[in-house]
């Protein structure tokens, strides 16, 4: 059975089963539940389609329901963790269907019994449905989850005492609602003690989930300074990393990167652990976990190093070791296995960029991003190490390979790969930045490499314009990611013109090229520095050209501003909206709590006042009086953040009922567009069926009409036949006939052709003879004066010996002088080479300075121009002056000036 029919008759049981909760019916709805759980059901929800989502919505309500059996919820909450395969599913979950709030509520209603396997299982579903998610503190049933995730955290339960440290390191982390909350409660301080007593816990996951849960809920606080203090913090690194390479799976790995990632955020506690003396050893070994086949382990030890890069000081460590041979300091053994290590670890991070493993996406791209810091990192440096060169001349074939690649057809294959492409180009770019693995680049890429990939862009963006596509005017949408993707390759087809053959006319004609006007604006119009400033940079190579259209690019950035604009009005009338009002249930206290925060604030001023006439009051009496209105203000807050929390709550499920009217309404029009169909169709079989048969009786017709004309068919056949007999026997008896005559025939004419070819032979042979009678006579004349002709050589050969002794000596001389010439040779080569780069430089400073010529001469022209214009201005003044002087007296005309 397909996936497609069970999930057809699971909606139907799920509807049975809500109409008539009966034993049968739910019997039959497990029954469908059990079949659809052993079926494939990776990515279902993701896809999109009306059946999964009206399947997913049923099994969550009846989920939730008290009125369910726990064998149903069990079967039910097994199905909804195994559509939990991915984190777009997950997120799904959580959002749409608010399948978290659901787990909760079952928990809460089985919180009596905490060994149950219902509840086991509902803790750790909702540990994989938690991780990385932001969960509001008011959400339904999340406080009540709380207090049960406390209560059992200082139980004596060792089964349930492990995914309740999950779940609460899930909640707790990057969460100040829900960190608000647990310091809130009264039992907060035995909870502490307990969570200090499980870091000596036999398990390691235990410890990682503690201290998850106390860097998160202590790490700004004196009980936090006191566990990650100075003392104490070269331990935790230390029990840390041995969790990472050592620990239980790829669960404790995980929660052991999330855990010092948060830890990295601290400013202290990341200057602590670049003066931790064994972070370089401890890096060796995480770099070994890539050498595994994992790809989950690979992200989050490459998610761990990208966090490392954002230390300045870490950054510089992480390049000494992965590029950087092993210590001296070393022993000779330890130093040959840990430089093997580093190089096995740097032909692992190699391979991860393009590896076939399935999963391996974001693998590819943390480690382009690592790379890029790293290499980024080394190469800024005054003198760029061997090693270093050495691993780019490892790397440029994988990268120029990652470039080759074409792009899939579908949308989220077309962004991974645009997304690699720029990652790629980034790291090319930055390889160019200096100058020997500039070269090494220019001798690896050709400018059909660049051209292609260019040409490979341009169409998908063009076939995603961003326009039309939605949301395009966002600065992640697929037309911006291939827009980045194209410049930047673009960018180093720029970089490299004057190193690569055929590259600076590739990149000058792309520059001119229609399409690419749209990428353009896209990155001139993004809110991205590094985009505006890249799309700048190719601006000014392509305004000089001729037929760069400036006015298009200028129509495609007012366009591109004017959606921008739009689409920030429509987000505000859509907050407007989502702005609705409280429910009734809190309108009171939304009263009360303004009320009282003016009356706070009509306080505050009266002690601000009061504090102004010191006189009157005491000092000690007005310090009791603020810190009790602090109290209350802090009260007041808290309250006030519920209550925002609870508007975001009402606005997500504001949005989840819009979200399933439009799904009825869809599915309502589909359900009466099938039924138009079906009619019409009934309509068209109806008229077909009568005109079949009218077809039918017109052939009952023609049937009796073609048996009287066989029978009068078959009688002319039988003539027929007689006649055709004798007819082959007459046509028998001509071919026997004219194949005699053909033999015949062919035997004379064989005769005629062998006869006249032995006369022929007959003549040669005649003639042959003669001649070679003639030739004998001839040739014992020569053969007399041959001998004659030999006895004279033999002769000359005697003096010639004598000659060639003498000759060998002066070839050894000229061999000599010969070895002289062929090394000047080569000199006067090695010196036309480089006055051909001297050649080539001067010819291109003098395009430049014909160039400068041409707009000097302009500028002159202009000049020229403006030059005239004055003199005869001049002229007219010293006219006019004369005049004057003229008509003045002789005096004053006799010393006037007028050449100026």
């Amino acid at each position: 059975m397909d996936l497609t029919t069970s999930l057809k008759s699971l909606l139907l049981a799920i509807r049975q089963y809500k109409d008539n909760r009966t034993t049968e019916n739910t019997a039959q709805l497990q029954r469908q539940v059990e079949d659809v759980s052993s079926l494939k059901c990776d990515h279902l929800l993701s896809s999109g389609q009306v059946l999964p989502c009206e399947c997913v919505s049923g099994l969550v309500e009846l989920a939730g329901s008290p009125n369910t059996s726990p064998a149903l919820i069990s079967s039910i909450i097994n199905l909804l963790a195994q559509l939990a395969c991915d984190n777009d599913s997950r997120g799904i979950l959580h959002s749409s269907y608010n399948l978290t709030s659901t787990l909760a509520s079952v928990i809460h209603c089985h919180n009596a019994t905490p060994e149950n396997p219902l509840v086991l299982q509902c803790l750790q579903v909702l540990q994989k449905l938690t991780y990385n998610t932001q969960i509001f503190q008011s959400t339904n049933y999340i406080q009540e989850l709380v207090s049960f995730l406390v209560t059992n955290i200082q139980s004596q339960n060792d089964d349930i005492i492990m995914p309740c440290l999950g779940l609460m390191a899930n909640l707790c982390r990057d969460n100040l609602s829900v960190q608000n909350h647990i310091k809130s409660l009264d039992n907060v301080k035995p909870f502490y003690r307990t969570l200090i007593n499980f870091l000596a816990h036999n398990s390691l996951t235990v410890v990682v989930f503690t201290l998850s849960i106390l860097s998160s809920l202590t790490l700004n606080e004196k009980v936090g300074e006191k566990l990650f203090d100075a003392k104490n913090i070269h331990q935790t690194f230390q029990l840390v990393f041995n969790i990472i390479v050592n620990g239980d799976g790829t669960l404790t790995r995980k929660y052991s990167v999330d855990l010092l990632v948060d830890l990295l955020k601290n400013p202290k506690i990341a200057d602590y652990l670049s003066r931790y003396p064994h972070f370089s050893a401890c890096v060796s070994q995480v770099l070994g976990l890539l050498q595994s086949k994992d790809p989950d382990s690979a992200a989050k030890v490459l998610e761990l190093l990208l966090s490392m890069c954002s230390v300045s000081g870490l950054r510089t460590l992480l390049c000494n070791v992965v590029f950087k041979p092993a210590s001296a300091k070393l022993k000779a053994g330890s130093r040959r296995q840990v430089a093997g290590r580093k190089e096995e670890s740097g032909l692992a991070l190699v391979q991860w960029l393009s590896s076939p493993v399935e999963g391996t996406e974001s693998c590819s791209l943390q480690a382009l991003h690592l790379l890029h810091e790293l290499l980024k990192e080394s190469l800024g440096s005054a003198s760029v190490p061997d090693c270093v060169v050495g691993f780019v001349e490892m790397l440029l074939p994988v990268l120029l390979s990652l470039l080759k690649g074409t792009p899939a057809k579908s949308d989220a294959h077309l962004r991974k790969h645009c997304q690699r492409v720029t990652h790629v180009t980034s790291l090319l770019l930055i390889l160019c930045t200096d100058d020997s693995t500039r070269s090494m680049v220019s001798c690896h890429i050709s400018a059909q490499l660049c051209l292609s990939q260019v040409e490979s862009l341009l169409s998908c963006s063009c076939s995603s314009s961003p326009l039309t596509s939605v949301p395009a005017g966002s600065d992640d949408s697929l037309s911006q990611v291939c827009a980045e993707a194209l410049l930047k390759t673009l960018e180093l087809m720029s970089k490299l013109r004057q190193q690569v053959k055929d590259m600076e006319t590739s990149f000058y004609r792309m520059l001119q090229d229609q399409r690419i006007i749209t990428p353009l604006s896209l990155a001139l119009t993004s809110h991205h520095r590094e985009c505006v400033q890249t799309g700048l940079s190719l601006l000014f190579e392509a305004t000089p050209l001729p037929d760069f259209p400036s006015s298009v690019l200028g129509e495609s950035m007012a366009a591109n501003n004017a959606y921008r604009l739009r689409e920030a009005e429509l987000s505000v009338k859509r907050l407007a909206v989502q702005e609705a009002p409280p429910p009734r249930s809190n309108t009171n206290q939304l009263d009360s709590s303004t009320s009282s925060s003016r009356g706070v604030h009509s306080l505050v001023e009266k002690i601000q006042n009061g504090l102004e006439l010191q006189e009157q009051v005491k000092e000690s009496h007005v310090s009791e009086i603020i810190d009790v209105y602090a109290q209350k203000i802090s009260t007041f807050a808290s309250q006030e953040r519920r209550l925002q929390d609870l508007l975001e709550a009402k606005a997500v499920a504001l949005s989840q009922a819009d979200r399933l009217i439009a799904q009825y309404r869809y599915q309502r029009s589909q359900a009466e567009a099938e039924a138009q169909k079906l009619g019409s169709l009934l309509k068209d079989a109806e008229r077909r069926c009568e005109d079949l048969q009218c077809e039918l009786r017109n052939q009952t017709l023609e049937l009796e009409r073609s048996k009287v004309d066989m029978e009068a068919l078959l009688q002319h056949n039988t003539r027929l036949q007689l006649d055709s007999e004798e007819h082959q026997a007459l046509k028998g008896g001509y071919n026997a006939l004219l194949n005699r005559f053909n033999e015949t025939e062919r035997l004379l004419k064989e005769l005629q052709i062998s006869h006249i070819s032995v006369t022929k032979v007959n003549d040669t042979l005649r003639k042959n003879q003669e001649a070679l009678q003639l030739q004998h006579d001839k040739l014992t004349s020569e053969l007399q004066d041959r001998d004659e002709e030999v006895r004279s050589l033999q002769l000359d050969l005697q003096h010639k010996n004598s000659d060639i002794t003498g000759l060998h000596a002066e070839l050894r001389a000229e061999g000599e002088k010969g070895r002289r010439k062929d090394e000047e040779r080569k000199e006067l080569e090695e010196t036309v080479d480089v006055l051909r780069k001297e050649l080539n430089k001067t010819e291109q400073s003098r395009k430049d300075a014909s160039i400068k010529a041409s707009s000097l001469e302009l500028q002159k022209s202009q000049l020229e121009t403006k030059l005239k214009q004055k003199e005869d201005e001049l002229n007219k003044h010293s006219a006019m002056i004369a005049m004057i002087h003229s008509l003045s007296s002789g005096k004053i005309k006799n010393e006037v000036n007028l050449s100026l």
